[in-house]
C-alpha cells in the first residue's frame, strides 16, 4: 500500500503491485443503505487479476456471531449474489457487472476484533465467505462491487460516485464555510454523517441525529446539544426545523426523550438537561432564521415543559419554590449528562441541584420571555421566575476556590468538586454569574481543566481522578466523567473565554489540535473522548456528534463567512 487519503470522506487506498497501480474507494449512496466499493487500475503493463472474497455477517453493533452450524442461505443471481441469513431476515445483495460471481459457505471464525479487546469484551467474531468477484482490469479499467440491501442498487460505480460527490459539493456550498480553512470544510462533511431519519405520526421523512459511531442510536441530549453546529453553522435550516419538530412530538410530561431504543421500544425520559437544551436549540434557531411560525408551532409545548418543571415531573425534578433551582435526581437513575452506569451502581448520580442544569433552567426562562414578546404574549411571569432563579444560583459560587460548586443540596449537601460543568453559567446567553465570577471560573478552568482536545471531567486535584480511560466496562464507566477528556467541552470553554476575554484570535487558538486530529483517529471526524493524561489519547466512539457540532458552532460565531 503506497498511500492512503480521504477525497472528501470517502477513504482511497493506492495499492502498488510491479508496475501497476490499483486505487480502492469505498463510500455510501446518500438515503440508501447501499455500499460501493471501486477499484480503478491506473496504471499497468498488462491486464490485472482481482478477486475478492466477501465476508458476510447479520447482527447489530452491540452483538457478535457464534456461527455453530449456522447456515445462511447464498444463491446466485444475475450480477452476483443474494444473500438471506435466516428466513424472514433482510436480504444482502452483492452485486457487479463486470465481474464472476461464485457462491461459496465457509465461516472464517475467530475473527479478533481488537477495539473489543481493548474494552475488556469478548473479542472474537465469526464471518460467513459467502462468495467470490474475480475479475480481469485492463489497464485504465475499473471494477465496482454493490453490497445493499435493495435488490436493484444502481450499479454503475462512476456514476454513484459522482452523485455522491455532488451531495458533498452541495453541503459545501450551502454551508457558511465554502471559503474555510480544510479542516473546517471537513468538518461540514462529517455533520452531515449523523443526520438521519425519525419518523413521526405526523411525519414520515422526520429528523434526528445520531449521538457518535459506531455505538450509539439517537439521543435527546445529544442532538439538541448538536443542532446548532450541525445544521444552523452549515446553512442547513430546514434540517433544524424538521428535528425541532420531530422531537415536539415526543415530548411527554415536560420532558423530551432521553434516548431512541434501537428496535424501536418505546423512548426513554431519563434525563433533566436534554429538555432545556432544546430551549437553547430553539431560541438559535430563532435568532438564526427569524422563523417565527415555528416558533408560534411549538410555543404551547415550551409553556407545557415549564410548567410540568415548576410543579414536578419524572424522577424529582422539580423547581424549589424556595429559590426558584432545578432539583433533580432518585436513587439509582442518572439524569445528567454524566450518566454513566454499571449495574445499580451509577457512576456520578449528582443528584440535587447541578450547576449546568440551573445555568440551562436561566437560559429556558430567559428565552420563553424573549419568546412571549416576540410573539405579542405576556412575558412577566417568565422573567420573574428567571428573576428569582438569577437569585438563587448566586449560592453556587464557592468562595475558597474562585469556582462554582458542581450539586447543591445534595444527599451529602453542596459538591465542591471541579468540573467543566459551571462553563454553561458563563458561556450560554444569558450569564447568573458577575463578571468577576465569569473570569474567575474561565481560569480556573483553563488552568485545571483545558487540555488539548477538550476539558477533563473532574480536576486531577481530585482523589477521585482517572486519567487514563480503558479496560472492562467497569474500569471505563469509573473513568468516563472522572477525569476523562470530552472533546465536545471545547465549545462552551471558548464560547466562555471570548465572552470575558474578548479576544478572538486567543479563542480560535484553542481550535488548532482539532484540525489534526482530523487525521490521527476516526479519520476526517472527531472523537468523543480522550484520556485525561497525557498524550491524551483519544478514545471511545471514532466519530461523536457533538464534537463535529461544537466545533463548527464556535467557528461560525467567531468567523462565520468572512
Amino acid at each position: 500500500m503506497e498511500r492512503f487519503r480521504l477525497e472528501g470522506t470517502t477513504p482511497v487506498w493506492s495499492f502498488a503491485c510491479a508496475d501497476a497501480l490499483l486505487e480502492k474507494r469505498v463510500w455510501m449512496e446518500q438515503g440508501s443503505n447501499t455500499t460501493y466499493i471501486r477499484y480503478d487500475l491506473h496504471r499497468a503493463s498488462a491486464p490485472l487479476a482481482l478477486s475478492i472474497k466477501a465476508l458476510v455477517n447479520y447482527r447489530d453493533c452491540h452483538a457478535l456471531t457464534r456461527a455453530g452450524d449456522w447456515r445462511m442461505d447464498v444463491q446466485p443471481m444475475t450480477n452476483g449474489l443474494r444473500v438471506s441469513a435466516f428466513a424472514g431476515a433482510t436480504p444482502i445483495y452483492l452485486l457487479a457487472t463486470a465481474a464472476d460471481a461464485t457462491t461459496h459457505h465457509e465461516w472464517y471464525r475467530g475473527y479478533l476484533l481488537a477495539q473489543e479487546a481493548y474494552r475488556g469484551l469478548d473479542r472474537l467474531d465469526d464471518n460467513l465467505y459467502a462468495g467470490e468477484f474475480a475479475a480481469l482490469l485492463q489497464p485504465g479499467g475499473s471494477l465496482t462491487l454493490v453490497a445493499s440491501t435493495m435488490p436493484t442498487p444502481n450499479l454503475d460505480g462512476h456514476a454513484a460516485y459522482t452523485l455522491r460527490q455532488g451531495h458533498e459539493q452541495a453541503l459545501l456550498a450551502e454551508s457558511a464555510q465554502a471559503n474555510a480553512p480544510a479542516w473546517v470544510r471537513q468538518l461540514v462533511l462529517a455533520a452531515d454523517q449523523f443526520i438521519v431519519q425519525r419518523a413521526t405520526p405526523d411525519d414520515s421523512d422526520g429528523r434526528s441525529v445520531i449521538a457518535g459511531y459506531p455505538w450509539f442510536g439517537d439521543w435527546g441530549r445529544d442532538t439538541m446539544i448538536g443542532l446548532p453546529g450541525l445544521a444552523l453553522a452549515t446553512g442547513r435550516h430546514a434540517l433544524a426545523a424538521s428535528i425541532l419538530r420531530t422531537f415536539a412530538q415526543f415530548v411527554d410530561r415536560g420532558m423530551l426523550p432521553n434516548r431512541f431504543p434501537d428496535a424501536g421500544e418505546t423512548p426513554e425520559y431519563n434525563t433533566v438537561d436534554a429538555t432545556l437544551w432544546y430551549f437553547e436549540a430553539i431560541r438559535a434557531y430563532v435568532a438564526t432564521t427569524g422563523d417565527e411560525s415555528l416558533l408560534r408551532d411549538i410555543f404551547p409545548v415550551l409553556q407545557e415543559i415549564v410548567a410540568w418543571h415548576k410543579r414536578g415531573t419524572r424522577y424529582g425534578i422539580r423547581m424549589d419554590a424556595a429559590d426558584g433551582l432545578l432539583f433533580a435526581g432518585e436513587d439509582g437513575v442518572q439524569l445528567t449528562w454524566m450518566d454513566a452506569k454499571v449495574g445499580d451502581w451509577v457512576v456520578t448520580p449528582r443528584m440535587g441541584k447541578p450547576v449546568e442544569i440551573n445555568a440551562l433552567w436561566y437560559n429556558a426562562l430567559r428565552s420563553m420571555a424573549a419568546f412571549s414578546r416576540r410573539l405579542g404574549l405576556p412575558d412577566e411571569e417568565y422573567d420573574a421566575q428567571a428573576e428569582q432563579t438569577r437569585d438563587g444560583f448566586a449560592r453556587f459560587w464557592y468562595a475558597a476556590g474562585g469556582y462554582c460548586y458542581d450539586v447543591l443540596d445534595g444527599p451529602d449537601g453542596d459538591d465542591p468538586a471541579l468540573r467543566p460543568n459551571q462553563l454553561f453559567a458563563v458561556s450560554l446567553p444569558h450569564s447568573p454569574l458577575d463578571t468577576a465570577q465569569q473570569r474567575s471560573v474561565v481560569d480556573v478552568c483553563a488552568r485545571r481543566l483545558l487540555t488539548s482536545y477538550g476539558l477533563r471531567s473532574l480536576s486531577p486535584d481530585d482523589p477521585a481522578y482517572s486519567g487514563h480511560y480503558g479496560g472492562g466496562p467497569q474500569q471505563r464507566d469509573g473513568a468516563y466523567h472522572q477525569g476523562t477528556v470530552w472533546s465536545w467541552l471545547i465549545g462552551p470553554f471558548v464560547s466562555a473565554h471570548l465572552r470575558v476575554y474578548g479576544d478572538r484570535a486567543a479563542a480560535l487558538g484553542f481550535l488548532t489540535p482539532f484540525a489534526h486530529h482530523l487525521t490521527d483517529h476516526g479519520l476526517g471526524s472527531i472523537s468523543e473522548i480522550f484520556d485525561g493524561d497525557p498524550p491524551h489519547t483519544p478514545r471511545g466512539c471514532i466519530a461523536q456528534a457533538w464534537g463535529v457540532a461544537e466545533l463548527l458552532r464556535i467557528w461560525n460565531e467567531m468567523v462565520g463567512d468572512e
